[in-house]
């Protein structure tokens, strides 16, 4: 996997193309590869619960851990907690997961690592909005015997499972899988973006942060961080970027427009941020997770009760309302741009292709979405290389302002669309506002 000149991995080499059958068999996205319900039917047979939005599962809560793991995270700590929780009960022998770069600069400022102690573990915590890729630690848990756990995004779980099924030595070594809710992923030109804003360009930056925690404000009240070789540090809220709206989607990897997967429904835990009151108002953080392995689920359940994290069930409908936004944009969303598709290679999602009782509003919001996130990186990467960072914020800034009114607009404009096209206005969109966080 390499890097390309907009800062999204692709891969290079001979075997790559999808016409390759092992390419076929463990790509996420090939339209030859099993899909996450057998995935999830396979390793979750008896699952006590099934649900078509968030799939098999045991059980589900909203929580967050003790013991400064709630501190040191960018929600409430219960990834890293449970990552270290399998250290220490010697469970795994390592964790792959991501964390900062050998060096903060340039196309390194992130990648996956394994850790083998709690305080690798901890060090490593925080959201990192950057692309990744796992060649490095799939060649290293192949090097080393162990038991391993990978903590990933859905699209990245789901690779992790095809490989696994094609090769005796992963699924021998990989035993536990830790899923991330996502909402896309980001190209490495948005953390270049976000540090050009600050004033710096990344070659100088020693330390990026995509979420500082702040108790005093509202956990969904993002705030990026850079900091200088000569220690200066520099914050700016999401809100004051040009590019800071998630659900806008500038800097968004090509793939996440065909992924139905929002909760990582084939990981044997999932979490997420528990974006609904009062729990977003809540500066310190809190998860939303999906537990579908029998042993993790007994394990978080002795925990609850010991009071070292602090968990409450809930129904599959209050996982679905904390992350309203994305399963919107990948069940209605998705349907739109299968339908809307033209060539290439067309992806088997468990979405089927739809127009009919979409709005157009609805319709422009996702035309424009996929808009934003192509023309994005080419913009930044034509003001790069014209020296010219003005020619990106400024077209930023335009298309942020057509794309919250189109999302702002369920009153007037919404309404005079509809009724000039004659579409039905009423569609499947219920909770978040548009411009809420995916994740």
């Amino acid at each position: 996997m390499r890097l390309d000149r907009y800062g999204q991995f692709k891969p290079r080499g001979p075997g790559t193309s999808v016409a390759n059958s092992e390419v076929a068999q463990t790509c996420p996205f090939s339209p030859a590869a099993r899909d996450e319900t057998r995935i999830a039917e396979e390793h979750f047979p008896h699952a006590s619960h099934q649900d078509d939005r968030i799939g098999r599962y045991e059980a589900a809560y909203i929580g967050h851990a003790e013991g400064g793991f709630r501190e040191e995270g960018s929600s409430g700590g219960l990834t890293n907690w449970l990552a270290c929780e399998l250290l220490r009960l010697g469970l795994v022998d390592g964790v792959a997961h991501v964390g900062p770069g050998e060096t903060a600069a340039g196309e390194a400022l992130f990648g996956y690592r394994i850790s083998r102690t709690e305080a690798d573990v901890r060090r490593r915590a925080k959201s990192r909005y950057f692309p990744v890729e796992l060649s490095g630690v799939l060649d290293e848990i192949k090097d080393v015997p162990g038991r391993y756990a990978i903590v990933g995004i859905p699209c990245f779980i789901k690779a992790v499972h095809l490989l696994r099924a094609v090769d005796p030595v992963f699924r021998e070594r990989i035993v536990y899988t830790l899923g991330l809710f996502c909402g896309h992923m980001k190209s490495a030109r948005f953390a270049e973006s976000i540090a050009g804003q600050l004033g710096y360009d990344m070659q100088d930056v020693s330390r990026f942060e995509f979420r500082t925690k702040d108790t005093a404000r509202p956990a969904n009240w993002y705030r990026a961080e850079a900091v200088g070789h000569d220690g200066e540090q520099r914050a700016r809220d999401w809100w004051h970027l040009v590019d800071g709206d998630w659900g806008a989607g500038f800097f968004q990897n090509s793939a996440c427009d065909f992924c139905d997967d929002v909760v990582a429904e084939t990981a044997d835990v999932s979490f997420g941020d528990a974006w609904i009151d009062p729990y977003q108002a809540d500066g310190r953080g809190t998860n939303v997770i999906v537990v579908r392995d029998r042993l993790l689920h007994r394990l978080l359940a002795d925990a609850n009760r010991t009071g070292r994290v602090a968990l409450q069930p809930v129904e599959a409908d209050v996982v679905v309302r904390t992350q309203a936004a994305g399963f919107r944009h990948r069940r209605e969303g998705l349907a739109y741009r299968l339908a809307a598709r033209h060539g290439g290679i067309q992806p088997i999602k468990r979405v089927a292709p739809r127009r009919r009782g979409i709005s157009i509003r609805r319709r422009s919001i996702y035309a424009a979405r996929r808009a934003i996130s192509r023309w994005s990186a080419r913009m930044y990467w034509l003001a790069h290389t014209l020296h010219q960072p003005r020619l990106y914020r400024s077209w930023a800034v335009l298309c942020l302002r057509g794309y919250q009114a189109l999302a702002h607009s369920r009153g007037g404009l919404g309404r005079i669309l509809d009724r000039l096209l004659g579409t039905d206005a009423k569609t499947t969109a219920t909770g978040l506002g548009e411009t809420s966080r995916q994740q």
